[in-house]
């Protein structure tokens, strides 16, 4: 089945960067494309950034762009998230999704990142 385990997530000061990493499985993931979401407290989930299924095509959100890069590892069925110069409303649970036409949407189980001094 699919599975996406996200990791790399924790607490860091203002200005400093994390690398969330997302191992998946169960599909092939040479040929999906795959996104970053987050949720803060409160809100709903929203877009961070997606990439196509060579990387060779990335979209971010606006709230983002400048600061976040994603990236991905087909050989290690990864995908990536460098997030530089955080700021204090990046806190939020950031997961790794997958969608297919057929089957939906899936999600991993989300890694914390909180901005904080």
């Amino acid at each position: 089945q699919v599975q996406l385990v996200e990791s790399g997530g924790g607490l860091v000061q203002p200005g400093g960067s994390l690398r969330l990493s997302c191992a998946a499985s169960g599909f092939t993931f040479s040929t999906s494309a795959m996104s970053w979401y987050r949720q803060a407290p409160g809100k709903e989930r929203e877009l961070v950034a997606g990439i196509s299924r060579t990387g060779a095509f990335k979209n971010y959100a606006d709230f983002v762009k400048g600061r976040f890069t994603i990236s991905r590892d087909n050989a290690k069925n990864s995908v990536y998230l460098q997030m530089n110069s955080l700021i204090s409303e990046d806190t939020a649970l950031y997961y790794c999704n997958v969608g297919f036409t057929t089957r939906g949407d899936y999600w991993g189980q989300g890694t914390q990142v909180t901005v904080s001094s």
